[in-house]
């Protein structure tokens, strides 16, 4: 049996894909899988160390006005339009699968014009532009949030399925997640990052809130800066008279085992990313999130506020992030653990653990 998975361009599309990628090996022992995605892209170099097949399609983004990239932008699509009917009739998969992004316009309009079976997964409250298109074509649209359904065109047949993340997430208990990471198992433990490469906002404020709690004895800080940022934070954390090396805080450039940290933590702190919101609600812990403002159509905003109205974070705007404000919800979070206990029950009611199982089953339907 025979997929095509495209999307790409960041880690958002990327790691859905390869999670389906990976399911449909699982369930379809031999299937062969094509993965078809920018060759400047992440997935250029991801697909190929998952052991997927990959064929490489040139396209970019539209601008927001009349220029020549735009008339370049065009020509390209209508190249890789017509690249992917070639492959798709050469490859003849069952099913195309699209996680978004520029490069999946092409692929899956291609699979769509071809009469194959097709799925998209949005992973944001709001849809990106290429899935919102897509929708009025393609044979079901998978939805990570409730409210995205409203925001598709009418008649498009939706399922909320959540987005698939590594079964590590589910699998991890707080103690033993302390103890791997050499975390004190004793009281609080607020964990603190801005993605893989950080977030500046948060760097700035966390120095603050860190000398704010240094005294007290029965509360943590695991903060991940990004490792453009490490050095830059360490000075900034050395000038609030914080030792880095001693106290109650752990700084790291980076961290392979998130699943240990986010298992381990008591409270969180980090942007609102869909795949972030994933993990965070799979393993059912309470959340201050601060959404990247430059998100396209300021979606991370519209994901944070969907954990907000269920109870299972609070929000503050980036614009008005400052290390005071930071500390004071901190603060009022940690003294009220009843509250804490309800917002982590609220984020587990919001995870899905079979979002894999869910995706596969509506590919099942479909093919």
């Amino acid at each position: 049996m025979r997929f095509v998975i495209t999307g790409g361009g960041t880690g958002g599309h990327v790691y859905p894909a390869l999670a389906i990628a990976g399911g449909l090996k699982e369930k379809y022992p031999g299937a062969e899988i094509l993965y078809m995605g920018s060759a400047k892209g992440l997935e250029a170099d991801l697909a190929p160390r998952a052991g997927l097949g990959f064929e490489p399609i040139r396209v970019t983004g539209l601008k927001r006005r009349l220029t020549f990239d735009n008339m370049l932008t065009v020509w390209r699509a209508s190249l890789s339009f017509a690249k992917a009917l070639r492959v798709l009739a050469d490859f003849k998969p069952k099913a195309v699968i699209g996680t978004g992004g520029y490069v999946c316009g092409p692929v899956v309009l291609a699979a769509s014009v071809c009469r194959i079976p097709t799925l998209i997964h949005e992973q944001n409250a709001l849809p990106g532009i290429t899935n919102r298109l897509l929708a009025y074509v393609v044979t079901t649209v998978a939805i990570t949030f409730p409210e995205t359904a409203g925001r598709l065109p009418k008649h498009t047949r939706v399922i909320l399925t959540g987005l698939p993340v590594r079964a590590e997430f589910g699998d991890c208990e707080k103690q033993k997640a302390r103890r791997l990471l050499n975390l004190p198992e004793n009281g609080s433990l607020v964990v603190s990052f801005g993605g893989s490469q950080g977030a500046k906002s948060i760097n700035k404020a966390m120095p603050e809130v860190i000398k704010y709690f240094r005294n007290k004895a029965d509360l943590h800080f695991l903060h991940i800066t990004g490792p453009a940022q490490y050095d830059d934070f360490i000075l900034e954390l050395k000038q609030c008279f914080v030792d880095p090396d001693y106290g109650n805080n752990s700084i790291k450039p980076y961290l392979h085992e998130m699943h240990l940290a986010l298992a381990a933590a008591d409270l969180i702190v980090c942007r609102a990313g869909a795949a972030t919101l994933a993990e965070i609600t799979v393993i059912g812990k309470p959340a201050v999130l601060i959404p990247y403002p430059y998100a396209s159509g300021n979606h991370q905003e519209l994901n944070a506020i969907s954990l907000k109205k269920s109870g299972a974070a609070v929000v503050i705007k980036d614009s008005y992030l400052t290390g005071k404000i930071l500390a004071e919800q901190v603060g009022n979070l940690l003294a009220d653990p009843i509250r804490l206990k309800e917002m982590s029950l609220a984020s587990k009611k919001l995870g899905h653990p079979e979002a894999l199982e869910k995706i596969l089953e509506c590919l099942d339907f479909i093919i």
